[in-house]
């Protein structure tokens, strides 16, 4: 596994103006935070004034008529800081989650458009990292990094300012030290970014190794290879905590060096501010409000660090996020017609096609598949019988040569419109974790619990489904788990049932279920076949019967055409396949 993960620019501004554009929808709340983070560097400050002054101006005098008075201003500050505090807080981490929910739809709504290839070439652990991890952490951008990062520098700066106006001379005694905080916070810096890309680096690495052995478990076990695969776990867990372990020992060192540096500046202040006092050229209020200046001054620089950390890991993400929300792996959908009714007529012209390259799949394909018609396509692995059924349904196009339905260049068509009209039956069925009816549905309202019920009974599969616990409202739990093949099969039947395509395409797969079970499934596609123009994938000769023409492949180019009856007799490709696969059941 090679590392993605790394360090990016803070101020790459390209980024930022595409992270803030995020933020539009909600400037009002944005202007009120930067409003909230003003508000709240000027409070801060003002506490160890108004303590500042009490003390001049009324402990130092016994005025105690004016001291309780200060006392009241002095509480009604803090509560106020308090609750500009809780709503600084509570509407910085509001807009990361808000902006957060509007990307992350953006970006699945984006992956649904995405043509196949893209999933070919890329990893689902990273898909799902773009989409759940990424997005976390640019969550924290708003949350816990340019928003507070603002109001970290503001506060400094105010800060730093009052202290100059007071006492310039006590602001340098004070801050001394200062370039040795500044010194270990910038080595913490590059330190810990450096720690979390290696920590991100074994967490991608961790999830994919996790998600990808549990997804193949029965393989682990069929091959008795559970030890050897805990082995390798175990040294990719001892990666992932050496690199966190490495993030623990930098903070471990960084903030007692940071506690040190600042208590060395107190006490400066403290020996300084207290000779002053007692020469009487300096007043105790400023001494006592000099040192909670240096408290506040250093908290902010202590967590800059940190969180410029913070922002850093958040640009990275934003920028694999854009990476992807800028891929132009689409199928283009250019084409507007929406026809209100459909013969199904399917005709290759001079296709060829080509996954990657030049490395043709498919190479001068051409056939007819007339309206009502069945025509079976037949050939060994890797013939490109599945290759066809892909450029049908448009999960990729075509380098030369047409497609036609009905006449039509299939890319005239609207792509949902066309989708929607040709219902696909493979021989690997996907189920979700959902009910049998969401399954048979896809969650779309507009299929009444009627249709699907009709459908079911149509194909055979209602016997099955009403004796499962809740009948249609049964969770068939992950990929349909809990279903046996040709259940998931009969499942799939009355998905394409209720969708009334015009063409169908059937992956065969009757291999690999009992008789009762295959009789019940051939049925099922007599019934589902009826009417209908319909492509079947044969993986066994004994089943295309009933087809008016098959089609041979082999290395992606069509050897013959014609009905069983008339290849037999040829002698040719075909026949020596039906002979081979009879020898095979003999």
């Amino acid at each position: 596994m090679q590392p993605e993960e790394k360090s990016g620019r803070i101020f790459d501004l390209v980024i930022l103006r595409r992270l803030f554009s995020f933020i539009r929808p909600y400037r009002g709340r944005f202007f009120l935070l930067i409003f909230l983070i003003i508000l709240l560097a000027l409070l801060v400050p003002a506490t160890p004034l108004l303590i500042q002054y009490t003390i001049d101006n009324h402990v130092m005098t016994g005025n105690y008529e004016g001291l309780t008075a200060m006392l009241m201003v002095l509480i009604g500050v803090l509560v106020m800081q308090a609750v500009v505090q809780f709503c600084n807080t509570y509407l910085s981490g509001w807009l990361g989650q808000n902006i957060i929910r509007d990307i992350r739809i953006q970006l699945f709504r984006h992956l649904l458009e995405l043509r196949l290839k893209f999933y070919d070439n890329t990893p689902i652990g990273r898909l799902v990292t773009r989409t759940i991890s990424d997005i976390e952490t640019l969550s924290n951008v708003f949350s816990e990094g340019i928003a507070a990062i603002a109001g970290d520098f503001l506060q400094l700066v105010v800060i730093l300012g009052i202290m100059l106006y007071t006492d310039w001379r006590l602001t340098l005694v004070s801050l001394a030290l200062l370039p040795l905080l500044l010194m270990s916070t910038y080595i913490f810096k590059e330190k810990i970014k450096d720690s979390f890309n290696e920590v991100r680096t074994a967490v991608s690495n961790l999830n994919a190794f996790v998600q990808e052995h549990i997804t193949g478990m029965s393989i682990v076990q069929i091959f008795n290879s559970e030890e050897i695969q805990f082995k390798k776990f175990e040294a990719i867990n001892r990666e992932h905590r050496r690199a966190n372990m490495k993030s623990v020992l930098y903070y471990s060192v960084y903030f007692p060096v940071a506690e040190v540096i600042s208590a060395g500046c107190t006490g400066l202040l403290v020996w300084y501010g207290a000779k002053s006092v007692l020469a009487q050229d300096l007043t105790l209020g400023v001494l006592i409000a000099f040192i909670m200046y240096i408290s506040m001054f250093f908290r902010p620089i202590r967590m800059i660090a940190d969180r410029f950390n913070t922002l850093q890991l958040g640009i990275v993400s934003t920028e694999r996020i854009l990476t992807m929300l800028d891929s132009k792996e689409q199928i283009p959908n250019n084409g507007t017609l929406i026809p209100a009714n459909l013969r199904g007529e399917v005709r290759f012209e001079h296709v060829w096609f080509a996954y990657v390259g030049e490395d043709y799949r498919l190479r001068d394909i051409n056939f007819t598949v007339k309206a009502g018609e069945t025509v079976a396509l037949v050939g060994a692995t890797g013939a490109g019988k599945s290759s066809i059924i892909n450029l049908l349904s448009r999960f990729y196009d075509i380098q030369r040569g047409r497609i036609l339905i009905d006449g039509v260049d299939l890319k005239e068509y609207e792509l949902g419109t066309i989708r929607s009209q040709i219902a696909v039956v493979l021989q690997d069925v996907f189920l979700f974790s959902d009910t049998i009816y969401n399954n048979i549905t896809l969650n779309n309202p507009g299929i009444p619990r009627e249709k699907v019920e009709a459908a079911a009974r149509l194909v055979g599969a209602d016997r099955f489904i009403e004796r499962l616990p809740g009948g249609y409202d049964y969770n068939v739990m992950e990929r349909g788990a809990t279903l046996s093949v040709g259940q998931r099969q009969l499942i799939s039947f009355v998905r394409a049932m209720v969708y009334e395509p015009k063409i169908i395409v059937l992956d065969e797969a009757t291999s690999s279920v009992d008789t009762e079970t295959e009789e019940m499934i051939q049925n099922a596609i007599d019934k589902l076949m009826k009417g209908r123009t319909s492509i079947v994938i044969a993986h066994r000769l004994s089943t295309i019967g009933k087809a008016s023409k098959i089609i041979v492949l082999d290395q992606g180019e069509i050897k013959e055409q014609g009905t069983h009856e008339e290849l037999l007799g040829r002698e040719g490709y075909y026949a020596q396949l039906h002979r081979m696969q009879y020898k095979a059941v003999v």
